[in-house]
């Protein structure tokens, strides 16, 4: 499903490919939408897109991953397509991203960021879970 996401979107998209530029773009789309840094690991990622009229974003990367967002204790995993409709302080219809709670995985769909600076995970089902925002700023490696 969002490999063909991907291919509706492609057409007057700005594509960028190779770790590091990808990296730089995926930390500026972040930006300007004013969502954290760290809301998506950027390792090993081959392909970022980003379709302007359409507020489609795609990351796409060698293999699925697992996250641990420490300060929260939550360990998060990502499909090797991830892709969601982007706005000011939101990600929706979010694709290839789910989070363990409990004992089981769980899809989210939806994030959005608030003016407190509490960001707040939705689920398909009409769940959701709120974070302080700063848990999901750009962790140092090492």
């Amino acid at each position: 499903m969002s490999s063909q996401q991907i291919q509706s979107h492609r057409e007057n998209a700005e594509i960028f490919t190779g770790e590091a530029l990808c990296k730089q773009k995926s930390h500026e789309l972040l930006t300007k939408f004013s969502l954290p840094k760290g809301l998506i690991p950027l390792t090993d990622v081959t392909e970022v897109g980003h379709n302007a009229a359409t507020g489609f974003v795609w990351v796409r990367r060698k293999k699925k991953t697992n996250h641990v967002f420490r300060m929260i204790s939550r360990k998060v995993s990502y499909d090797c397509e991830v892709t969601a409709f982007v706005e000011d302080r939101r990600m929706r219809n979010l694709t290839g991203v789910k989070s363990k709670e409990l004992l089981i995985w769980v899809t989210v769909s939806d994030i959005c960021v608030t003016e407190g600076g509490k960001i707040t995970f939705g689920t398909p089902a009409g769940l959701s879970r709120t974070f302080p925002a700063t848990a999901f700023e750009e962790e140092e490696e090492g």
